[in-house]
């Protein structure tokens, strides 16, 4: 396939929590991966971008979505909410459980047959180039250690949050998550008060003693529990911490701030929890980043970092940096016109949500200016 040389870049944000910045001005990409990252000098390509001294970063990931199927949402009856989640700079969607699905079926043979269903059908289905990592059965009563082999080896790596179906209880929750780990799942909590959705009200004891993969939504999915119980789940656990655009954001900054205080910010990650009864949100992932970079002193290439590589490798999945060999997911974004600053980094710092002008995913332009930022002040423009 034809080189893409992606040249005269300003900011590159790697995503890498280690190394948050690269001191770079171009990037080659070929076969749909990157394999090239310095001087625009060193490389040649067929295709050439132009950057225009704008920003790149790898494409974001949304650790936190409740698809159905398709680019529809049953929970707001709205269509075509994952492209808009492309156009907010977020290529990569992870389920945190298909809940919204109408009838839901909650008995075993219903929650494996709907997990592997829309396993199947998500990785089949790329709504302009999203990957949406779905097949995510919420735990149920009656569902043995063997259902959850059974899925695990039919191609289903998650588990949906602990806690939104009848599953609840210390002893369970903590059985539970010792079958998801057997099976190869990889798993959340939910953490803090009942949703909408019909969740159960889970605390620290039983959050803490699960030990999970993630503790979802640390600062409510809406309701989060009180700030002092939340220090404690973050001090009672090694494992990821989530906040999400879809709960409260003074909770938010505050266990960003514990995780800093911590020397523990590479267990930061990002989502959005939605649909939500707040709405999808496009932006969500980037309006959380600013959010904690401006209200919480974060600095924004660590921030990329927790909705990147951060979440990707508590995953376990591949997504989210930009390095030699990796998809070559790309969103090129610059300071707002009008808006603080001159740059990306500062835009974030300032509040504001840097308007994008191009994102790429596995190499292939899948739009220019985005429908949902405010316009760019620079923008890429492809020369050949």
């Amino acid at each position: 396939m034809a080189r893409i040389l992606v040249k005269g870049l300003g900011l590159v944000f790697s995503g890498d929590f280690a190394k948050p910045r690269l001191d770079a001005d171009a990037i080659l990409i070929e076969d749909a991966k990157i394999t090239g990252i310095g001087r625009a000098k060193d490389f040649e390509g067929d295709t050439v971008i132009d950057a225009q001294g704008c920003a790149v970063m790898p494409g974001l990931i949304d650790n936190h979505v409740h698809p159905a199927f398709g680019d529809w949402t049953p929970r707001q009856n709205q269509l075509g909410w994952i492209e808009a989640m492309v156009h907010g700079g977020t290529t990569t969607l992870i389920s945190a459980g298909e809940v919204h699905l109408p009838g839901r079926p909650k008995d075993p043979v219903g929650v494996k047959a709907l997990a592997i269903a829309a396993q199947r059908c998500f990785s089949a289905f790329r709504p302009m180039g999203a990957k949406v990592i779905a097949g995510a059965p919420v735990p149920e009563r009656g569902i043995t250690e063997a259902d959850y082999r059974e899925m695990g080896e039919a191609g289903v790596t998650l588990l949906g949050e602990i806690g939104l179906g009848t599953i609840r209880d210390h002893d369970e929750v903590v059985q539970v998550m010792r079958w998801a780990r057997a099976a190869g799942l990889n798993a959340m909590i939910h953490c803090g008060g009942p949703s909408i959705a019909g969740s159960n009200l889970m605390q620290r004891e039983v959050v803490v003693a699960c030990d999970a993969d993630i503790v979802a939504h640390i600062n409510g999915g809406p309701t989060s529990l009180p700030m002092a119980e939340l220090t404690k789940v973050i001090e009672g656990t090694n494992r990821a911490i989530e906040v999400v655009h879809n709960g409260n954001p003074r909770n938010a900054i505050h266990a960003m701030a514990v995780l800093r205080e911590m020397g523990r910010l590479d267990r930061l990650v990002i989502g959005t929890d939605s649909p939500a009864g707040s709405g999808v949100q496009p932006l969500g992932v980037m309006r959380t980043i600013s959010l904690l970079c401006s209200l919480g002193g974060l600095d924004p290439g660590i921030a990329i970092a927790a909705a990147g590589g951060n979440t990707a490798r508590w995953r376990g999945i591949s997504a989210g940096t930009i390095v030699v060999g990796a998809a070559a997911d790309l969103v090129f974004l610059d300071a707002p016109i009008g808006g603080a600053g001159i740059q990306a980094d500062e835009a974030f710092s300032a509040g504001e949500i840097p308007g994008i002008g191009m994102v790429m995913v596995d190499g292939e332009v899948k739009t220019a200016r985005s429908r949902n930022t405010p316009p760019a002040a620079r923008v890429p423009a492809v020369m050949a």
